[in-house]
């Protein structure tokens, strides 16, 4: 019992590493937003750093929530997914009572804390994305087998997006409806029957986006901006001036002339168009490439996670991809004209105090399942015995120190770190003999 209880403790001592492609591209988007802040709202108030020590601020704060969310253990959020979900509605009806709700140019979008307001979406996107992940693990076998089960999501989305609608905010719920779309396939949730809703869902949206005044406004100036070029074409001919003026490499750092007072909004929701100009089509190109690498490296830590049966951590890093590349999509897609406008901020890189805090609690997240991965790969490595040519355990004895305590006790679940997986538990309870074989998701073989 002593020998086990020694080989518990030396194996609860190897720890992981947060992914360095991962922590590098989140590091370089911050620091282009930092100085993209700056640059972008030097002109704005009589105080020309006055956007920027805000933004630094809001930062701070945020970078103190992503390590809290980084040193916090996946399977301890787990726990709370119920209360998550309750948060979710709690925070979007919240802006709607006296007192504690504030409106801005007639939306009802903002709850007000005193130093500052908080857009409570973007709290809801973090936290819809961890209960959803909780679901589809608690759950995963019925939502590819029941139609129950594959709706019940659907439907907690489709009340989330009536709250948005109501504040209004039509940029989000488009959004929470297609990260709940994707992470639902990427489940394994039976195309045939996800496809009714979803084409019933786009009807919906449609049609509020055409029979609502303002928002057809939004649709026929995005067509043709310069048909009214000063009135509903005003943003968005500025924008496309100020990406004109950038040519290949930008007119240079803080010689925007877009951002002077002609582009509204030049640091939050346009302010990619302010890095068009003074970075040019190079610049931007550095920086598309520097989102390519944080959702590809966070989708590929999903399907490792995956692979190793751990759903849980694997969905919340499917979840958090989905909404960077859509987010940002439609961001970079608003700027270029190819998108109609949505209110959507550039994540990492726009000023905003509530977008800029979640994000950060969303990296955090995302470290931490990369960390959690990493830690649950060289423990599997030292179960088997594979201490010759393994990579040096940096946290607590070596991998082969480790290996020769084990040798010969390999544990039944050797793709847990300490316990079995909770999907396993939960489908061992229920038993699963009557549900088809779920074909789980995967790029081929990885290294």
């Amino acid at each position: 019992m002593n020998d086990l209880s020694r080989q518990a403790t030396r194996l609860e001592a190897i720890g992981g590493r947060f992914d360095p492609w991962l922590l590098g591209a989140i590091i370089a988007l911050t620091g282009v937003g930092v100085v993209m802040v700056a640059s972008s709202s030097i002109a704005l108030m009589s105080s020309p750093f006055y956007y920027l020590n805000r933004h630094l601020i809001f930062l701070a704060v945020g970078v103190a929530l992503a390590l809290l969310a980084m040193r916090t253990e996946l399977k301890s959020i787990e726990q709370y997914n119920q209360m998550l979900l309750l948060g979710c509605f709690a925070l979007l009806v919240v802006v709607f009572i006296p007192g504690l709700g504030s409106s801005v140019n007639g939306a009802r979008r903002w709850i007000n804390l005193g130093i500052s307001k908080f857009q409570t979406v973007e709290a809801v996107k973090v936290l819809y994305i961890v209960w959803l992940s909780s679901y589809l693990v608690r759950f995963r076998d019925e939502v590819n087998a029941t139609w129950p089960a594959m709706l019940k999501p659907q439907g907690v989305a489709g009340a989330l997006v009536v709250l948005l609608l109501l504040q209004p905010d039509f940029g989000s719920s488009t959004l929470l409806l297609g990260i709940t779309a994707g992470m639902l396939v990427l489940g394994g949730v039976n195309m045939l029957r996800m496809s009714m809703p979803a084409v019933i869902g786009l009807a919906a949206m449609s049609a509020l986006a055409i029979f609502e005044p303002y928002r057809l406004r939004r649709i026929t100036s995005f067509m043709d901006p310069w048909a009214d070029q000063q009135g509903d074409g005003y943003q968005l001919t500025n924008a496309l001036m100020a990406v004109g003026r950038g040519e290949w490499t930008g007119v240079g750092l803080g010689n925007s002339v877009q951002k002077l007072y002609y582009l509204p909004e030049a640091h939050t929701d346009f302010i990619f168009s302010v890095t068009a100009e003074e970075f040019g089509f190079l610049g931007t190109c550095v920086i598309i490439a520097l989102y390519a690498v944080l959702v590809g490296r966070a989708f590929w830590i999903g399907m490792r996670c995956v692979e190793m049966k751990r759903h849980f951590s694997g969905y919340i890093a499917f979840g958090i991809a989905l909404w960077i590349s859509m987010q940002s999509f439609v961001s970079i897609g608003v700027n270029l004209g190819i998108l109609p406008t949505k209110g959507l901020t550039l994540p990492l890189i726009s000023s905003g105090g509530s977008s800029v805090l979640m994000t950060c609690v969303a990296m955090g997240l995302l470290l931490r399942v990369s960390y959690e991965l990493e830690r649950a790969e060289r423990r599997q490595a030292v179960r088997m015995g594979a201490a010759e040519g393994d990579e040096p355990v940096h946290t607590g004895p070596s991998a082969s120190e480790v290996a020769a305590a084990v040798q010969g006790s390999r544990p039944a679940n050797a793709y847990t770190d300490t316990a079995p997986d909770s999907s396993a538990r939960n489908s061992s309870a229920r038993g699963t003999s009557r549900m088809q074989q779920r074909i789980e998701p995967t790029f081929g073989r990885m290294g």
